[in-house]
């Protein structure tokens, strides 16, 4: 215990501040249970020792579910020990290493009535599914990755506060026009395409990607194998599938042809796919008008983010790709987004939205209510032609 409580002073002592992912100011402490996930990269761990920092004034205690510690006690054995010395706060990292982690955590819960437990996984992880039911016990939170918006404050210090979507709907023309007062928008945001999806660019373009195919191996080798049982013989096809979509993003998937193709049963085909989803490797959208059912084959498919489009692919990626992709990205952690008849995507069953570049017309969507155009490159907007750097701005 005394060799946990000095790593975790150091570990929380040295965390930076100076910048913090958004989910920190929203996250509510009142509770005393709470979940974190999110994908790999997306700053998890920093997010979770910034928030022992924020909790200095209790006594609080950081701890890795794979330390070697776990070899020979429990997390549950840990509770006991920490709640005996005085502890006040349990911070839990990557909980989905430990294989009994939701019954652990419902036993910690119950049985220590004044004792904080705040723990992360990765996405891939369903909190809800686990051998025992935390439903009713976790407030939860997701952690996307980074938006356009937190780029430019991580790597740029330029600080603007979010927008919402109906103020960037209703109020583009005057938002963008008082914010070009402070910054050029277009002069990032080719870069945020490329790098600035994750907090963890250094200046290396290439050591970046290279980071980010490391992050997405591990997904796959381990995320994957740990909480959902995949042998490694369908992990190698699970490579190939990923990287076939990659290349054909944004896809419409013929489950018969790319099950044939891979190797891979339809079902164990679509369960792949709605694993790549919550791993927060792929968005997979459908109609507005179809019932979803846990082996319904997605209508179209696209990377998570414009990074993964650059990393994965054997090419330079489609520019009306990547407007799409981070489009969903952005809009995504907050909107619910489905495919419509005309245009390219129907917004929390409200807003019809088309998508191009600046000279993009309305001919798709003319006539339709709350219907508005999205345009790459241009710096501000008119009517209801909005610029698509705009979004990144909604988180």
């Amino acid at each position: 215990m005394e060799r946990l409580l000095d790593k975790s002073r150091r570990k929380i002592k040295s965390v930076p501040i100076e910048f913090k992912r958004y989910l920190y100011h929203n996250i509510n402490l009142n509770y005393r249970l709470v979940s974190i996930l999110g994908a790999r990269g997306a700053g998890k761990t920093t997010l979770l020792l910034q928030l022992g920092k924020r909790l200095s004034g209790k006594m609080v205690l950081y701890v890795a579910l794979d330390d070697l510690f776990f070899t020979d006690n429990t997390p549950y054995s840990l509770a006991e020990q920490f709640h005996k010395a005085g502890g006040e706060v349990l911070l839990l990292d990557e909980v989905h290493k430990y294989p009994t982690w939701s019954r652990e955590i419902k036993l910690i819960f119950d049985d220590f009535a004044d004792l904080q437990v705040i723990f992360t996984s990765s996405s891939v992880l369903d909190i809800y599914r686990g051998e025992s039911d935390l439903s009713r016990r976790v407030s939860h939170y997701r952690l996307p990755e980074m938006s356009f918006r937190e780029y430019l404050i991580f790597q740029h210090g330029i600080n603007m506060e979010p927008i919402s979507l109906d103020d960037i709907l209703n109020h583009h023309h005057d938002i963008t026009y008082e914010m070009l007062g402070t910054f050029k928008p277009l002069k990032y945001f080719p870069d945020y395409l490329k790098h600035g999806t994750y907090p963890y660019f250094s200046g290396d373009e290439m050591d970046y990607h290279q980071k980010l195919l490391n992050t997405v191996n591990q997904v796959l080798d381990v995320d994957l194998p740990v909480v959902h049982r995949v042998d490694y013989e369908n992990i190698a096809k699970f490579k190939r599938l990923l990287y076939v979509l990659a290349t054909n993003v944004p896809f419409t998937p013929n489950i018969s042809k790319l099950s044939e193709k891979i190797n891979l049963h339809r079902n164990a085909l679509v369960h792949a796919l709605q694993w790549f989803s919550k791993a927060e490797l792929l968005h997979i959208l459908y109609k507005q008008t179809r019932s979803i059912s846990v082996l319904s084959k997605p209508d179209k498919i696209w990377l998570h983010n414009t990074n993964l489009s650059y990393a994965l692919g054997n090419r330079l990626p489609d520019k009306g790709n990547l407007r799409e992709t981070f489009f969903i990205s952005q809009l995504k952690p907050a909107h619910d987004i489905s495919l419509p008849d005309k245009g390219d995507f129907w917004i929390d069953d409200r807003y019809l939205i088309e998508i191009g570049g600046k000279n993009k017309t309305g001919i798709q969507i003319q006539g339709q209510p709350n219907a508005y155009i999205v345009k790459d490159d241009m710096e501000t907007g008119v009517l209801k032609s909005i610029p698509l750097w705009l979004f990144g701005f909604l988180y």
